[in-house]
């Protein structure tokens, strides 16, 4: 694919990119694929599916009470928790509001590993990293933005989000549907979105604009952007998947490049 090479254009020290297409095949790839990358809140597409995982496996339900009174694993799950950005206390009620939450998705591990008896991480690696041969992926810190991992890695975790093997499919269709539906709420870095659509773990690009996606990415897209430069997404209508990661923090610069470069990946796709 020639729009892989976009992202030399960038103004970063070291990018790297990969497309991946259903059934694991990578169409395209630009950049040391094996180098590791601060992920930021990429990480939490990682911790959402190993809670998923958890969920099949009746260590936990979405309905179990978790975090402020009145929330659940799954407000927990879709930012309606109503905690806080980065603080352990609560700014609204449950349900009411799209409030983006890494403290929320620290009280989502916690509760994991208090229901299952197994340290978080440890659950991370073994149901998620490992069956997927992530090796170059280092989960620590954080569940909301601690983990480093590389472009070979998410390609594979980008593999198991087209054509899942360690999820039932409609789990997947779950996580990737929107969850609340009609909130309003800040899309970190691109300001105030009506609705902010959230699925389980995964935020959804319906009709959001400003988006990090590509214009011409479908409403049925997913994924996440992390503040250290990096993003994942996944378009079920093209069955393909993009991953990239930078070594410089999310700024303008990104909010005016990804986008080109997803709409100039999804027109190679379609051509």
């Amino acid at each position: 694919m020639d729009s892989v090479r976009m992202v030399e254009q960038w103004p970063v020290d070291n990018a790297a990119t990969a497309v991946v297409r259903a059934g694991g095949t990578v169409a395209g790839t630009h950049g040391d694929q094996h180098r590791a990358f601060r992920l930021a809140s990429v990480t939490k597409p990682l911790t959402a599916y190993a809670v998923l995982i958890a969920v099949e496996e009746g260590a936990v339900h979405l309905d179990d009470p978790a975090g402020p009174e009145g929330s659940t694993v799954a407000h927990l799950l879709a930012h309606t928790s109503g905690l806080a950005f980065d603080e352990h206390k609560v700014a609204w009620a449950p349900g009411r509001r799209r409030l983006y939450s890494n403290a929320g998705f620290e009280q989502l591990a916690d509760h994991v590993a208090k229901r299952s008896g197994i340290p978080f991480a440890d659950y991370v690696r073994d149901g998620l990293l490992g069956p997927l041969g992530m090796t170059g992926t280092v989960y620590e810190g954080s569940p909301a933005s601690g983990a480093r991992s590389t472009v070979a890695d998410l390609a594979r975790f980008a593999a198991e989000l087209l054509s899942p093997a360690l999820l039932d499919p409609s789990t997947l269709q779950q996580a990737t549907t929107v969850q609340f539906p009609g909130l309003v709420g800040v899309l970190p870095g691109f300001g105030m979105q009506s609705p902010n659509d959230w699925g389980l773990g995964f935020e959804l690009r319906d009709g959001k604009s400003p988006h990090w996606t590509g214009a011409t990415n479908s409403p049925r897209t997913f994924g996440h952007f992390g503040q250290a430069g990096t993003f994942l997404w996944v378009d079920p209508e093209l069955d393909a998947a993009c991953v990239a990661l930078a070594d410089r923090d999310f700024g303008s610069w990104a909010a005016e490049n990804w986008p080109v470069y997803s709409d100039a990946v999804v027109a190679e796709l379609r051509a």
